[in-house]
This record gives C-alpha cells, structure tokens and sequence, in this order.
C-alpha cells in the first residue's frame, strides 16, 4: 500500500511538475510576444524630432498670433497696409516653420494661411492673393475649409481675386458660394454685358 501511494505521489509530483513547467513556458512566451521590437523612429532620434516639431509649432503660432494683431489693428484703423503687413507675417510664420512641422496642425495652418490670402484682397494686392491662393491649393490639396455660412473658402476667393472669370450662371450655381456673392457675381456680370 505504501508503494502505490508513492507511485501515486510521484506520478502526481511528476503531473505537477509538467504542469507548472509548462504554465512557466506559457507566461515566458506570452510575457516575449508581448514585447516590442525597437524601431529606428524611437528613443532618442523620435524624441528630438518630436521636441523640433513641438519647439517649431511654438514658435509659428506666436509669429501668427502677432500677424492676427496686425489684421485686428488693421480692421479697428480701417488701414489696408496693416492688412498688408498682417499677410506677409503669415507667409513669413509659414515659410519659417520648417519640414520638420510641416505635417502637424494641418487645419490650424489652412486656417492662418487663409486669413493671409484674404488680407492680401482686403489690402488691394489681388495678384499676391491669387498666388497664394494657388500655394494653399498645392499645399493642401484636397482640403478646403468652410466660412461660416457653409460657403467654400477656395470657390469664394478663387471668384473674388478674380483667378478666374466669372462663370455663366449654370457653373455659378454649381461652386459652394454664398447666395448673396453669387446675387452679386451675377448682377457685376449683367453690368459688363450692358
């Protein structure tokens, strides 16, 4: 009887030992297929880059809020040389952010340029705002922000700085304007017919 209790004891001492060993190779194998791999993008290099686009990002949106006082200063005096002055801030914070930023804050950046191109109009240099108009299309193409009444930025300002004609009513119709600059796109084109 005491030989087949510690049969029994060794084959159950020998279960257990299989047992435990093979949850310890489960929870070795789980705990390596859990862990990552290092890339060249992390550690030291991924946190610079990352502190040049936070330290880069900083400073354009300091340079544009200056330029958004320009254009505050510029509205409150009635001054289109402050508008002037306003966007060639803006196109200065741009140029100066750098590739290392250029893909953060996409929106942030269309809205700032936008404000640039149409303070270029409201300061009377038309053919700077047309150009610029033609960067935002390059550098963020496929993107198109909406003003507040749903209209489109890049149909509006493309009709108002005139890069490109006034279209017969059909294709008016057609572009993402406000209804009351279509009404008056419409009666500027009765006017140069008759």
């Amino acid at each position: 009887m005491t030989q087949s209790i510690s049969n029994r004891l060794g084959k159950s001492n020998r279960g257990r030992n299989l047992l435990v060993g093979a949850v310890g190779l489960t929870a070795v194998l789980l705990a390596s297929a859990c862990q990552t791999t290092s890339s060249p993008s992390e550690g030291i290099g991924f946190r610079e880059a990352r502190f040049q686009e936070i330290s880069a990002m900083e400073n354009y949106r300091s340079c544009v809020d200056d330029a958004v006082k320009l254009d505050q200063d510029a509205r409150s005096k009635g001054n289109p040389g402050g508008y002037i002055a306003s966007a060639r801030l803006i196109e200065k914070c741009e140029a100066d952010l750098g590739p290392e930023a250029a893909h953060v804050a996409i929106e942030e950046r269309m809205q700032a340029y936008a404000l640039g191109i149409v303070n270029y109009a409201k300061g009377g240099d038309l053919a700077t705002a047309q150009a610029n108009l033609g960067k935002f299309q390059t550098a963020f193409a496929g993107y198109d922000l909406y003003l507040p009444n749903g209209a489109s930025f890049i149909d509006t300002m493309t009709l108002l700085t005139g890069k490109r004609s006034i279209p017969n009513s059909y294709e008016l119709s057609m572009l993402n304007i406000n209804a009351k600059t279509e009404t008056e796109f419409e009666r500027l084109k009765y006017w140069k017919k008759n």
